[in-house]
């Protein structure tokens, strides 16, 4: 137990650099891109606003002042869950991204349901079948999977599920339809890369002596595949989760706006286009934090299911 608590500082002390890091880089990216956030605010394009205007503006948002100064009295406020106000909806930052914050979730959870669902089988047959043609047609599936953009692959199940055989729903998010066409298309993004995990995983358990073992005890091989092989290849798939994270919640904005589904994809990329500084921040803070607190439950997971590693972090105490 002590182990534990010691890498759960570790890990808050990573997420506290990896924070101060991630904050003071976008704000700065923030005050350097070319554009006018001032005219944003005061919806002109020409430059018949007057200074006055402008300066009032600048001053009501501090864009005035020396960046430093900008980035502590944003900082110190960050810390007591203030993320500012939206420049554009005019509606606190944290606000909007809780508001939000729940489809896109959903979506990635959905999202991981797909990709276990896809990946899993065909790894599974692909190993059973290892250099025969069940082999051949799953690789053939994955390579396929991984050359084909996200984008694509959802526009090719819109075309064919909803336009064509009418049978899923095309855009929001309501009955458990709705989350099909999106989760899938989500899903397939990484599964060409669980496929090619599990299946080399699962040919060097199944090659293996305890296995042949089991074999030559008489043991079933659907019980051998099940409480054996699949079992013994979960702390790869369990790592690969955290890794996943990243990706699925970056990914998620191109899914998230081709299926209109009400999530934070949309708030972002109209927060970038009409350069709603405080918002993108808040974003960016609120997702970085998300994904290092999902690698530390990961952590935590990894070691309970495998001892070597809690005994490995002794040795290296």
């Amino acid at each position: 137990m002590r182990l534990v608590f010691s890498m759960i500082g570790k890990r808050i002390t990573q997420l506290l650099i990896m924070f101060l890091l991630l904050s003071f880089i976008t704000f700065v990216l923030m005050k350097l891109t070319p554009g006018d956030p001032v005219r944003t605010i005061l919806n002109v394009e020409d430059v018949s606003t007057t200074t006055a205007q402008e300066e009032l503006i600048k001053q009501q948002y501090g864009f005035d002042r020396p960046i430093l100064i900008q980035y502590g009295e944003w900082l110190s406020n960050v810390v007591q869950l203030d993320l500012g106000e939206s420049i554009i909806a005019k509606q606190p930052v944290l606000q909007l991204i809780i508001n939000r914050l729940p489809a896109s979730v959903a979506l990635t959870i959905g999202g991981l349901v797909a990709l276990l669902v896809i990946a899993v089988p065909f790894s599974v047959l692909a190993a059973i079948y290892e250099n025969k043609w069940p082999d051949y047609l799953c690789r053939g599936v994955a390579i396929i999977g991984a050359s084909i953009p996200s984008f694509w692959l959802g526009l090719l199940l819109i075309f064919f599920f909803s336009l064509q055989l009418n049978l899923l729903p095309v855009m929001g998010r309501g009955t458990l339809a709705h989350y099909i066409l999106p989760s899938v298309t989500l899903g397939m993004a990484m599964a060409p890369v669980y496929i090619k995990l599990l299946r080399e995983q699962l040919i060097d358990i199944l090659q293996s002596s305890y296995i042949e073992s089991a074999i030559a005890r008489g043991i079933p091989r659907w019980r051998i595949l099940l409480f054996h092989a699949i079992r013994g290849s979960l702390i790869p798939l369990v790592t690969m989760f955290g890794l996943s994270i990243g990706s699925l919640l970056g990914g998620i904005t191109v899914i998230e706006m081709l299926f209109s589904w009400p999530g934070m994809g949309e708030l972002i990329v109209n927060a970038v286009t009409q350069r709603d500084y405080p918002l993108i921040q808040g974003y960016i803070i609120v997702v970085g934090s998300l994904v290092v607190f999902i690698n530390l439950l990961v952590d935590l997971i990894t070691m309970l299911i495998n001892p070597q590693i809690m005994q490995e972090a002794r040795r290296a105490q």
